[in-house]
């Protein structure tokens, strides 16, 4: 029999594997995905929120862990477990060394990217990259990989893991095992259900594009959480991202975030503004915008800008519409003319420009204007003007699997002894409502391998009481 099963295929189900070969247990990784898809959503991440209280090869200046948790505070709205939280936050620091060991190579962030060099390591070729590196790693010590394996439910002895069972029927025994499925956030039905009907009648999750793996249809995470295993969060919270509307149904990635929200003003369908662009830089911030937009009409908006934005963030997939006035700008994409003139106009005459830095939270403000705009407000009046359609873009569900510092899937408060959790499964521990750059590859780095590490030792006092229990038989 196997020691440890782990089930699924990103980078917390990796580094689950790749700790319990290490602490000597036999490892087979089951990953729902083809070879080609694998590795989750955390193929399309590119860095690792980390604490550091110095300069550490990629990372510059300082980074301590109270800042790390103010950041997370204020993203969550409290909505955290502080114990859990500063546990990811201090594994954050030690982890690279480690992941280095595993074939995982950094950078210094892009031109692009600077101001994050302070507080996120960037992983050489992506998370695609880092994917394949630990498959090589995994397949290297010996962990055995089988693809094209969704698990369809969990067998149980009261809290006690027993076997799977795969879609296929196929039902595989381990002494302990970790569940690193994902969350549902490509099961639209589940996602129609959470999110509910709007007070226009629509229902906004039918207007989601998903940016990461299509595979993660939550089929373990509901059935864990029939099977009575303790929850958390709430399941309309999930990381969401304001997107390019033209973006594909699903894998459309970190290319299709459209990064220019701050230097612009943002319009829905009506033409209108309806909230703070320079409220905070994308860092910390960018993720409200997808529950933002969700909340509008048909849940779509446009971020505009001018000329003066141009280069001054990540460049879009996608290029925008471009006119030279904005009322053809208005006219090509489908918004009344005299409404979008008139909140151009608006906004730029209520514009107090100071001194305007990107990287910042500068001086630029409106006055007499609502929503205010509170940085980086420059009146839009230089040709071409530019605008990129938003909608929503979920990259992965809150609701998930109660734990403690453990990561043990909890019955009735209690801790299984050999079943364990991590990755998007349980970051709703952590992760309440919102989201900050790198944060869920730290959660995912950190649980992922305190499973592992559980999940072997688990094995090994199974082992031992087999053991003890034949001897005991024989005499």
């Amino acid at each position: 029999m196997i020691d440890v099963l782990v089930v699924g295929g990103g980078n917390a189900a990796l580094c689950a594997a790749l700790m319990a070969r290490e602490a000597g247990a036999s490892v087979l990784l089951l990953e729902a995905s083809p070879k080609a898809w694998r590795g989750g959503n955390s193929q399309h991440t590119r860095n690792l929120r980390c604490m550091h209280d110095a300069p550490q090869d990629v990372l510059v200046d300082a980074y301590p862990e109270e800042e790390y948790w103010q950041d997370l505070l204020k993203v969550t709205g409290g909505l955290t477990d502080e114990h859990l939280a500063r546990l990811v936050i201090r594994a954050s620091s030690n982890c690279r060394d480690w992941m280095r060991s595993h074939g995982v190579h950094f950078q210094p962030p892009l031109s692009g990217a600077l101001h994050v060099a302070r507080t996120n390591a960037f992983f050489m070729g992506g998370g695609k990259a880092l994917v394949n590196a630990y498959y090589r790693s995994a397949e290297r010590l010996g962990v055995q990989v089988r693809y094209d394996t969704p698990v369809a439910s969990v067998e149980l002895d009261g809290d006690r893991f027993v076997a799977v069972r795969t879609e296929a029927g196929e039902r595989i025994e381990a002494k302990s095992c970790v569940l690193a499925a994902g969350g549902f956030e490509s099961n639209r039905e589940w996602l129609r259900e959470a999110w509910g009907r709007n007070e226009r009648g629509e229902w906004p999750a039918d207007n989601f594009l998903i940016r990461g793996t299509r595979f993660n249809q939550g089929v373990l995470l509901k059935h864990m959480i029939e099977a009575g295993a303790d929850s958390i969060g709430d399941p309309s919270q999930g990381h969401m991202v304001a997107i390019d509307a033209r973006a594909p149904l699903y894998d459309g990635g970190i290319c299709t975030r459209i990064d220019c929200v701050s230097l612009g003003v943002v319009v829905n369908r009506e033409a209108k503004r309806f909230y703070d662009e320079g409220e905070d830089f994308w860092p910390k911030r960018y993720a409200i915008w997808g529950r933002l937009v969700a909340q509008q009409p048909g849940q779509i908006a446009w971020s505009v800008i001018d000329q003066k934005a141009v280069g001054r963030f990540m460049p879009p997939v996608f290029p925008g519409t471009q006119a030279n006035t904005p009322g053809e700008l208005a006219r090509k994409i489908g918004l009344d003319e005299a409404t979008f003139v008139r909140t151009v106009d608006d906004y730029n005459a209520a514009c107090r420009v100071g001194r305007f830095d990107h990287t910042t939270l500068d001086n630029c403000r409106t006055e007499g204007v609502a929503p205010a705009k509170t940085h980086w407000a420059r009146p839009i009046d230089t040709a071409p003007f530019q605008a990129y359609p938003l909608r929503p873009g979920i990259t992965f569900t809150y609701l998930g699997l109660k734990v403690d510092e453990t990561a043990a899937v909890r019955f009735g408060g209690r801790p299984s002894p050999n079943l364990f959790v991590a990755g998007e499964m349980m970051a709703g521990n952590v992760l309440g409502k919102g989201y900050t750059a790198g944060v869920g590859m730290s959660i995912g780095t950190a649980f992922g391998r305190i499973a592992g590490t559980q999940a072997a030792k688990a094995a090994r006092a199974s082992t031992k009481n087999n053991k003890e229990a034949a001897l005991a038989a024989a005499h």
